[in-house]
């Protein structure tokens, strides 16, 4: 297995944590005397391992290794002809160095109060209670005008089947498919079509045509279910991310708040 660079540029510019001395000086190469410390190794197959979780590290150390070697070659060769020196790269440098000292802060202040887990099941039960958890199954006819829709309303009066309507009179992409949308979640449709739906019973079709920016609808609901809410350890992840991301709204907005700033 060959690796690619791509994968250096991606990975070792990352903060994944900090060893103790002793092991960040333990080496898996050298390159012209320059050590390649496991460190390093454990960092971009961290990387790696974010990514792509199956991927497996003991099969293709070698691998890995001469990949890290090759990034060294070439970074000893840009020192080398001062590549560094460079305005642009200097610029480039400092951004990714300030990055670096910013996500090396946050971590440093996040680990000291490690989210509390009652704080995330709160999250969990308050999203889930407020989760509109409702689906719907339904077919619609989409008309240009009003006139129109009520025609196809009155021959639905008449007894006439609402999939062979949607085939012949609809305008919109699912007219192919008798009308069908297939099961959704409200939030997926325009608002009038969404509340028009809601307040439909099982088996019946709009008795007025509802307008949307598409044009007018005459729908019919087919079926409705309430799905399960997805389990506390399978969003745990996301409930992190949520919670973190408003800590460091807060934790950015106190810093801004003691800062003396002057907007030009």
């Amino acid at each position: 297995m060959r690796l690619t660079l791509k994968f250096i540029s991606l990975g070792l510019i990352a903060l994944v944590g900090f060893s103790n001395p002793a092991f960040a000086a333990k080496e898996v190469a050298t390159v012209n005397g320059k050590k390649i410390t496991q460190q390093q190794f454990d960092q971009f197959v961290s990387v790696l391992k974010s990514k792509n979780p199956q991927f497996d590290v003991k099969a293709n150390r070698q691998a890995l290794i001469e990949e890290l070697v090759r990034r060294e070659v070439l970074y000893q060769e840009a020192k080398k002809q001062k590549v560094d020196k460079d305005k642009n790269v200097a610029y480039v440098i400092e951004q990714n160095r300030i990055d670096l000292m910013v996500k090396a802060l946050v971590s440093k202040e996040f680990s000291k109060k490690p989210i509390k887990e009652k704080v995330l099941k709160k999250l969990y039960k308050d999203k889930v209670a407020g989760a509109n958890l409702k689906e719907f199954k339904a077919r619609h006819i989409l008309l240009k005008t009003e006139d129109e829709a009520k025609a196809v309303i009155a021959q639905l009066d008449s007894g006439d089947d609402f999939a062979k309507l949607a085939e012949k009179k609809s305008t919109g992409p699912s007219a192919k498919q008798g009308g069908d949308l297939g099961w959704f979640a409200p939030g997926r449709m325009v608002p009038p079509f969404a509340r028009a739906v809601a307040e439909m019973k099982k088996g019946t079709y709009s008795k007025s045509p509802v307008k949307t920016k598409f044009g007018w609808h005459v729908i019919k609901l087919e079926d409705s279910r309430t799905k399960e809410p997805p389990k506390y350890e399978d969003v745990k992840k996301q409930l992190e991310s949520t919670v973190n991301q408003q800590r460091f709204q807060d934790y950015v907005t106190e810093l801004t708040k003691k800062a003396k700033v002057k907007i030009k």
